[in-house]
Parts: structure tokens; sequence; C-alpha cells
């Protein structure tokens, strides 16, 4: 195992009348083909949590399971040992020569870094039977594909 491993941001969400994925110059080519997809993976880095109080975080209360308390690899909380989270995005548009990859929506604020993005894969990155605790039955099965607007 290795001690260290070095992350580096290829971009940052931009939020204003549409949320943008920007991507930095010497990372636009890789995002050829990526138009041909309808969704695109994110990771991107909960900056906002990255100090030594929320690394040591390992369980915390849901926001929206109140009253239940999960480890923090039992949920997506932001509290993480490593801030990395993930989004699924519907793609709107992409613009290679900008860098601007247009989503629906993400969960992230304003300035996150971008670590990665992959394309959705329906055939690898789909469950066909998923179990999850009690305490999210009454979810809808499907997010609206325009976003929740957050």
């Amino acid at each position: 195992m290795t001690d260290e491993i070095v992350l580096r941001p290829i971009g940052g969400v931009v939020r204003h009348e549409q949320v943008t994925l920007h991507i930095d110059t010497p990372y636009r080519p890789a995002l050829t083909g990526l138009a041909d997809f309808s969704h695109v993976i994110v990771l991107w880095w909960a900056s906002g949590h990255d100090d030594p109080e929320s690394r040591e975080v390992t369980r915390c209360e849901l926001p929206y399971a109140p009253g239940v308390e999960a480890g923090v690899f039992a949920c997506r909380s932001e509290y993480r040992p490593n801030p990395i989270a993930v989004t699924v995005c519907p793609i709107v548009d992409v613009d290679e020569a900008s860098g601007r990859v247009t989503v629906a929506d993400i969960d992230a604020f304003d300035g996150t870094p971008i670590l990665d993005l992959k394309p959705y894969i329906g055939v690898t990155d789909r469950v066909r039977e998923v179990a999850v605790p009690e305490w999210f039955y009454g979810w809808p099965e499907w997010l609206p594909e325009e976003g929740l607007g957050l």
C-alpha cells in the first residue's frame, strides 16, 4: 500500500443560470466522445469539509432521515476520511472547446473541485435489484431527469 495519494482537480463546478462543470484547459481533450452519453458520473471533492474535524467523523445524523444515525460509509454524508463525493448527472450539453459540460443539476456548491468524470454506462453502472434500509422506504425510485433544482 502507498502512504500518499496525489489528486489534482480537473476543473470546478460553476453555478449561475445553469450548472456547468468547467474543465481546465489541459483536460479538455478528454471530453471527446462524452457528448454521446446521456449521463456523466462526477467525482468531486467536498472541499467545505476538508478539515481534520470533518475527516474524523465516522457517524452522523442523516439530514434526509430525521432521528437516524449511520456510519459515513453507509450514507452520502460530506463527512468522510477523504471527502470524495459522487453524483450521476444528466448531460445537457458538452462544449469541448470551452471545457464546459452543462448538467441538469449536481449536489455540489459553486466552486467545488472536480476530480474526475466518467460516462454512465448502464451495463456496468446499473443494479437490477437494490436493497435499502427501512429509513429509505417512501423515497421515489428515480429522481427527475431535470434535477432537483438545488
